[in-house]
């Protein structure tokens, strides 16, 4: 009873705070009798759908704008082969999960056009704004709920991946509900979330195999926080296991076949991604807007919100000390021994944002103006200005579309376009035909094979796309060495340069 008594007086407290730091919450006494009249009554609602539709605006416009990169062209490639096809790649060793491929396979019967490809991630990117809000508002009140929300709305890292056909945003989005429903069983011990957790954490790994990270930290951060309570009495640790039975039963299959995934990606050092504690600049630096004023910024509110919280519900800064720094320390071991990448960690957007908004309870209590929450929204979309200035008129990823005009109207029937590495030939061959260009289409990596092949074309010009990843594949140097001895430079799209026979 006393257990029960400190959770009431805790949820009434923060009750009395949302209700006094709102200035349109709705009155007990209001009847609602409608979504309509609910939204009337609730201004935060009403900021909510604006900050869903905005962020719609800004992952819709110009969504099929930016060319397809290697990695999209890449999920072209697999969308394409059956469903079966797509778990037989995963199976052999395709290091991405097969449920954005299945997703994108059904999608391509709208068409193959960049804006189809990524409409799928931006939809569900948008999703996630309002799944954010719900998080912030069960974890404290509407006004960290929103203020989260605002951040995810506006956040650059996120515009970035809602707009690419990857698995980054759908798994965030699958992943922000199997935290929505974790804070709400960690809070509730109620069995239909614990198994929610469960189902939709399988989901988000399905899309993509980083989701085990923040799962596993939920489990330990699970076991930590009732560990007292399942020692005193075991039968406690049975709603929790639920959830965890319904992971591991909807993400079996994946599961058996990870573990030999793992040691393949693990067996030699990484060619290419960051490393060591690099991976938490780049990380905090991406999540935070690409600024390192915005970086340090963020810390710091991060850092007063896990003050704050921890004065009311320890629990809950746990969660927030936990989710974001034992994925970060996990990345920083992994990183030696297989690519580690910000955008793998895309995870850590939610509680990242929520443990800054969780900060507004102290700041609100210095002005005391219960109009606050609204400039902290509006200041959330000005500090993303900057980023959202150029944008969209600025190219964010290779220009395979414009270079394989340039291609196209240099070369002549019968040259050879050889392609370095060769799988760059996925994202050129998107917009390059080399059967209407006439031209013969080659893939080399090393200096033996570009040998190779100008013996045996000893007579025809040949035009060479290479990209940086040839150094990733040959890490030796020695087509880039061929190439500075038998090639002359003939010019440079962004990252993709052509090389000109001798």
């Amino acid at each position: 009873m006393i257990a029960m008594s400190k959770k009431q007086g805790k949820y009434e407290a923060r009750a009395r705070y949302d209700d006094s730091g709102d200035p349109g919450a709705s009155s007990p006494e209001l009847p609602e009798t409608s979504l309509a009249a609910a939204v009337r009554a609730s201004r935060h609602l009403q900021a909510l759908i604006g900050l869903t539709v905005a962020g719609l605006l800004l992952r819709f416009y110009n969504l099929g704008g930016n060319s397809l990169w290697l990695d999209e062209a890449s999920t072209l490639m697999f969308a394409r082969q059956s469903l079966i096809g797509i778990w037989e790649s995963t199976a052999g060793g395709e290091f991405n999960p097969p449920l954005f491929y299945w997703l994108e396979h059904g999608m391509l019967i709208f068409g193959e056009s960049e804006f189809v490809l990524r409409l799928l991630p931006a939809f569900l990117g948008v999703l996630t704004i309002p799944v954010v809000y719900y998080i912030g508002k069960e974890f404290r009140d509407r006004n960290v709920g929103l203020i989260a929300a605002a951040l995810l709305a506006f956040s650059p890292f996120h515009i970035f991946y809602s707009q690419e056909a990857r698995a980054y945003a759908p798994m965030l989005f699958f992943f922000s509900l199997a935290l929505l429903f974790y804070v709400r069983a960690s809070r509730s011990d109620e069995a239909r979330s614990w198994v929610l957790f469960g189902v939709f954490s399988a989901i988000a790994f399905w899309m993509h195999f980083y989701a085990i990270v923040p799962v596993a930290v939920l489990v330990f951060h699970a076991l930590v926080t009732r560990a007292g309570e399942i020692r005193r009495d075991p039968r406690s640790a049975r709603k929790p296991a639920m959830g965890l039975a319904a992971f591991i039963v909807a993400a079996l299959p994946l599961l058996i076949v990870t573990v030999n995934l793992f040691f393949v990606r693990t067996s030699s050092a990484p060619t290419f991604g960051v490393q060591g504690f690099d991976v938490i600049y780049q990380t905090l630096l991406q999540v935070s807007g690409f600024s390192d004023l915005l970086m340090a910024l963020f810390l710091l509110l991060f850092l007063l919100g896990v003050a704050v919280t921890w004065r009311e519900d320890r629990n809950g800064a746990l969660l927030l000390l936990f989710m974001l720094v034992l994925p970060l320390a996990a990345s920083i071991i992994l990183s030696s021994r297989m690519p580690m990448i910000p955008r793998h960690l895309i995870f850590l957007l939610p509680i990242y944002f929520v443990g800054i908004a969780s900060a507004y309870p102290a700041l609100h209590a210095l002005v005391r103006d219960r109009r606050a929450v609204y400039v902290v929204v509006i200041a959330a979309f000005l500090i993303s200005t900057p980023f959202l200035a150029t944008y969209y008129t600025t190219p964010q990823k290779n220009d395979w579309r414009g270079f394989s005009t340039e291609l196209g109207g240099m070369t002549a029937e019968g040259d050879l376009v050889v392609v370095l590495p060769p799988y760059m030939a996925q994202p050129l061959d998107y917009y390059y035909s080399n059967a209407t260009d006439g031209t013969i289409e080659l893939g080399a990596t090393t200096g033996d094979e570009l040998r190779a092949i100008r013996e045996q074309y000893p007579d025809r010009r040949a035009f060479y796309v290479v990209t940086g990843d040839i150094l990733a594949v040959d890490p030796s140097g020695d087509a880039v060495s061929w190439l500075d001895g038998n090639a002359e430079f003939a010019g440079q799209h962004m990252g993709i340069f052509l090389f000109r026979s001798a």
